[in-house]
Formats: C-alpha cells, sequence, structure tokens
C-alpha cells in the first residue's frame, strides 16, 4: 500500500491532544518532554489542561500540534516498526511543514520547537490587531477567489493565503481589503463568503516581517536531505534538496498554502492512503473534497496507530 504522512497546522489544537499517547508510551511522553526543555516552558501541561484561550495563541499552538505530531510518529517507529521512510512522500499544512521536516530527519526536534515559537511570535507580531483579516470563501473556484481577491486588492493588500480543498480557499490581508473581496464574492454567487476569527493575516504580504524573522532564525540551522520527499507548501510538488526546503519555508510565510495541489499531485503519483499523525482529523476531513475515493486515516492515539501498524505490515 503506498501512503503519505499529512501533518496538520493550526486550528487543529485541543485540549488533551498528546496526552494519551503519553500515559500510555515512554518513547511519546520523551517528546514531550524534550520539547518542554527546548523552549524553558511547561508546554505539555497547557497542551493537557489548557486553558484553550492559551493554547490558541499562535505562540503555543504551533510548536504543540508539532509535538503532537512527532510524538505519534515517534511511536509509529519504536513502538510499532513503522518508519517515515516506509511512506511515499510527507507533507504539512502550513505550520505543519516543519513537523514534516522534523519527521523527516531534515530539521532536529529542538530546532525545530525553538523554529515554531519564533515562527509563531514572529507571525502574531507582523501586524497590529484589527490591521488583517482572513475570509472564507465556499463553493469558489480558484478563478473566483482570485477574482474576488483583485476585486479587494483595490482596497490594499488581499490574495489567497490558502487553497484547501475544491471550494474552500481562504483569503488573506488588510481589514477593508478583504471584506471587499467577500463583498465581490457574494456578488459573483460564490455560495458563502465569511470572515474569520483569526488573530493575524496570514500567508499574504503582511508577513512579512515574520519572513524577515524567519530568514534570521534558519540561517545558522543545520538543514539534512528527507529520509523521503517533502511535498511542500510553495512547490505542492516533491523537493528533497535541503537548501531550497529552507528558502521555501520563508517563502511559505507570504506564499499561498497550495493544500490541494498537494494533495492531487499525490493521488496522481500512486498515493493511496494518507496518514495524519498528530491531533484531530482536519487533513482526513478534507480529502473527500480534493479526490474521490481516496483512503484517509487520522493517527491520533494510541489504537489508530496500532491498527495502521498492523495494515502497513500486513
Amino acid at each position: 500500500m503506498a501512503f503519505a504522512f499529512t501533518f496538520p497546522g493550526q486550528g487543529s489544537q485541543s485540549i488533551g491532544m498528546g496526552k494519551d499517547l503519553a500515559e500510555a508510551f515512554p518513547n511519546a511522553r520523551h517528546i514531550f518532554e524534550e520539547v518542554d526543555d527546548a523552549l524553558r516552558q511547561k508546554l505539555s501541561h497547557l497542551m493537557w489542561e489548557g486553558p484553550i484561550e492559551d493554547l490558541s495563541l499562535t505562540t503555543n499552538t504551533q510548536p504543540a500540534l508539532m509535538a503532537s505530531s512527532i510524538a505519534a510518529m515517534t511511536v509509529l517507529a519504536k513502538d510499532f516498526g513503522i518508519d517515515v521512510a516506509e511512506a511515499k512522500y510527507a507533507a504539512g499544512h502550513s505550520l505543519g511543514e516543519y513537523s514534516a521536516l522534523c519527521a523527516a530527519g531534515v530539521i532536529n526536534l529542538r530546532d525545530t520547537a525553538k523554529l515554531l515559537r519564533i515562527r509563531g511570535d514572529a507571525m502574531q507580531n507582523a501586524v497590529p490587531v484589527g490591521k488583517g483579516a482572513m475570509a472564507a470563501l465556499l463553493g469558489a473556484s480558484v478563478e473566483d477567489a482570485e477574482a474576488a481577491a483583485a476585486a479587494g486588492a483595490k482596497h490594499g493588500i488581499c490574495q489567497i493565503a490558502n487553497d484547501n480543498a475544491t471550494g474552500q480557499i481562504v483569503l488573506s490581508g488588510e481589514t477593508d481589503a478583504v471584506q471587499a473581496a467577500c463583498d465581490a464574492a457574494t456578488e459573483m454567487g460564490v455560495k458563502k463568503a465569511m470572515m474569520l476569527n483569526v488573530s493575524a493575516p496570514f500567508h499574504c504580504d503582511i508577513m512579512s516581517p515574520a519572513a524577515d524573522a524567519m530568514r534570521g532564525a534558519l540561517a545558522d540551522v543545520t538543514f539534512n536531505t528527507p529520509s523521503v520527499p517533502i511535498i511542500n507548501n510553495v512547490q505542492a510538488m516533491p523537493v528533497t534538496d535541503p537548501e531550497q526546503l529552507k528558502n521555501d519555508l520563508i517563502a511559505q510565510v507570504t506564499g499561498r498554502v497550495r493544500w490541494r495541489e498537494s494533495i492531487e499531485w499525490m493521488a496522481a503519483n500512486g498515493i493511496e492512503t494518507f496518514a495524519e499523525p498528530g491531533t484531530g482529523k482536519v487533513l482526513t476531513a478534507m480529502l473527500k473534497r480534493i479526490v474521490k475515493d481516496i483512503k484517509g486515516v487520522a493517527l491520533n492515539s494510541p489504537e489508530s496507530l496500532e491498527a495502521f501498524a498492523k495494515e502497513i505490515k500486513g
């Protein structure tokens, strides 16, 4: 069975994430402890006890989701004998790309945790509260979304931030521009255009200060060749060159998350099953809107990891 690992991004967090893995597997517990130590923060306590308002702060959400994903991957490898290299590809949605790179041995765990803390802080601080916004266009084609974004751009920065799935596209930019884009989309007959409750306008040019911060943060971090090709957000096709992977993480901060294209590319190149390690099942649910009759499985509990390992081993 040809499969790929896909790592979740913001929006998948929940109180208790990863706790059952930590309680059942010392190898998972060690991952959470190492992340806590790298960040000099009891992030695991926040993940398991809350409050959700603090966990949902970008500075905490990003390393927390990565820790949960890497804990699941570590259990899969050390407790069930399924290594990341047995997958054909790995990919991650936005911050999930860091999880994919860590799982594939490109960046070590401590560096990944520190980079995501810097990324979360930089993205949150790139724009004053209220200056930026994001909106979801439901039932819109990419062409519809581009036309709406162009209408919004007459009022300020407005771009496609996430091409998540067929009929599910997210715009990002200055508040007035994004609102104008929503109005234009409604006039075009798009099924639904709704402003989102987010802390900052991610993946658009307003995030340029955060991209600069990541350029500096990444400069001295060692990147290794991945043990499995990475389908990254910028290229939406396999990348194995460490320097390109690093440069694309910088471009990703202001660039479009090409998730639909990434999934379509992998499905067209032999992937039969997409496995989502970590918490929640946002990416697994999204699959049904991208490729028909494709299998997705969320690896977010001891039972799901064991079942997946048994299936892979046959």
